[in-house]
């Protein structure tokens, strides 16, 4: 494959000097939850991180506030725990909240109504703290016991963290030794740039439960996998079909893989563990298994504990198309919920409900596109079940509002259980006759009908 035109870096504008926290000299002052809740002013901006990044014993402290409180905005991302805030403020009267991606939970409360989606690619988001988004009046990130040197360490979530550091008008960290301890600089929070230290619950991570791989899945896997040469550097998404890829991958004799990826999870812990993953053809970060952040089980945890081997970038240095094509042969493997006959992957709602985010998607497809011998997979079984009836996941036309993650012209190679297609340089009706060949067969006569009746396919093309 040949590359496209040149990505360029789009340069990062910092604010102002006197807009970055100052840093101090000398130790933070250790206060209680409770003191460290009443620091929150009503109309504040308040930041709570990421996943395991998100606090515990201050979420519950402030809660406890919100008589006193009104417009206190909290953004955070992918909510591994019920969120004081939301559970004792149903109606979102003194806490909203609004999140990069959401989990299961932050969908649920998005149904009601206090929690609000922002539209990303999640490689900027960085950027957005540096000159976009409101600043941040307080945040409150987990962190691992201060070490020797003076430094806590951010346990495994990188992400945009580093940014949320660097803004805060004040940083409370929230102590809990269960972290594991993960490598890279830009994990590590200096003392002197903390304002406030309280005690956490020691509660351990959270476990995310493997998703059981389906036939579907091991079927999508088999075909991915038939398509990742040797040396590949990988991205995997959340979920069944990605799992299924590394599953595959396990009992392939692909060898020498390297991993760039948003997500660590635990198939790919297995692989790197198996020795499939060595990073040996890598043209940065050569050896390492680079990820920003790990969401799994214990075994995961384990694995990245003190272990230089992996190391936790942050956001902007891992899904940035122009550093990802850097290495050759990359391979992104994602999901998607639905995709029309020209090629848009709809992968983050069901019409205008929220299902989950955009993360690293599109921005994935890109980089691996761009790098030398790259290729894109988006993934999907062919039918659903809505109620008692099955449904094809292939459409002439997507739900009324469903939201296109990745476009019609990104889109690389697409991979149900009957089949894997390349849309790359098709004309629109033969992406829909390809497409529609990877269909289940129970509905592929109806959308031939469908695209010839819209238009998009002549006649004599069947």
């Amino acid at each position: 494959m040949g590359m496209m035109l040149p990505l360029r870096k789009k340069a990062i504008r910092l604010l102002p000097r006197a807009s970055v926290r100052n840093v101090h000299i000398g130790r933070a002052k250790h206060i209680s939850a409770k003191e460290a809740a009443s620091l929150i002013k009503s109309g504040d901006w308040v930041d709570y991180g990421i996943t395991h990044g998100q606090p515990d014993v201050f979420d519950e402290a402030l809660a406890c506030r919100r008589g006193e409180l009104s417009r206190v905005k909290i953004r955070s991302c992918i909510s591994l725990r019920p969120r004081a805030v939301l559970e004792q403020d149903a109606t979102g009267a003194h806490f909203t909240m609004f999140s990069w991606h959401y989990s299961g939970y932050d969908r649920r409360k998005a149904d009601k109504g206090i929690v609000h989606y922002i539209p990303v690619n999640l490689g900027e988001i960085p950027d957005y703290y540096r000159q976009n988004v409101p600043p941040v009046d307080v945040a409150v990130l987990k962190v691992r016991p201060k070490d020797a040197n003076g430094y806590y360490n951010m346990g495994g979530t990188g992400l945009w963290q580093p940014a949320i550091v660097e803004v805060a008008r004040k940083l409370i960290v929230e102590v809990n030794e269960q972290l594991p301890l993960a490598h890279h600089k830009s994990c590590a929070i200096h003392e002197s740039q903390v304002d406030f230290v309280i005690d956490g619950d020691g509660a351990s991570p959270v476990e995310l439960p493997e998703t059981p791989v389906t036939d579907v899945d091991a079927a999508v896997g088999r075909l991915v996998t038939a398509q990742i040469p040797d040396g590949a550097c990988i991205q995997v998404g959340i979920g069944g079909m990605p799992n299924a890829v590394c599953s595959t991958l396990l009992d392939s004799d692909v060898k020498d893989l390297g991993i760039q990826t948003e997500m660590l999870t635990d198939s790919m812990v297995d692989l790197v563990l198996s020795g499939k993953v060595t990073g040996a053809n890598k043209a940065i970060d050569r050896g390492r298994h680079v990820y920003s952040f790990a969401l799994g089980g214990r075994k995961l945890y384990a694995a990245l504990d003190d272990n230089p081997d992996f190391c936790c970038r942050p956001v902007e240095q891992t899904n940035m198309p122009h550093l990802i094509m850097r290495n050759d042969k990359v391979v992104s493997i994602n999901n998607t919920t639905q995709i029309d006959l020209s090629g848009q992957a709809a992968s983050e709602s069901d019409g205008m409900r929220h299902i989950s985010g955009t993360g690293g998607q599109l921005q994935f497809v890109r980089g691996a596109y761009a790098s030398e011998g790259g290729k894109s997979f988006i993934c999907l079984a062919s039918t659903f079940e809505k109620g008692s009836v099955r449904k094809s996941r292939i459409v002439l036309n997507l739900t009324l509002g469903n939201t296109v993650t990745t476009p019609r012209s990104d889109t690389m190679y697409v991979v149900t259980e009957y089949g894997c297609v390349n849309l790359k340089g098709q004309s629109l009706a033969d992406r829909a006759r390809l497409l529609i060949s990877i269909a289940h067969p129970d509905f592929r006569e109806g959308l031939e009908r469908e695209a010839r009746h819209a238009g998009l396919v002549p006649k004599s093309y069947w």
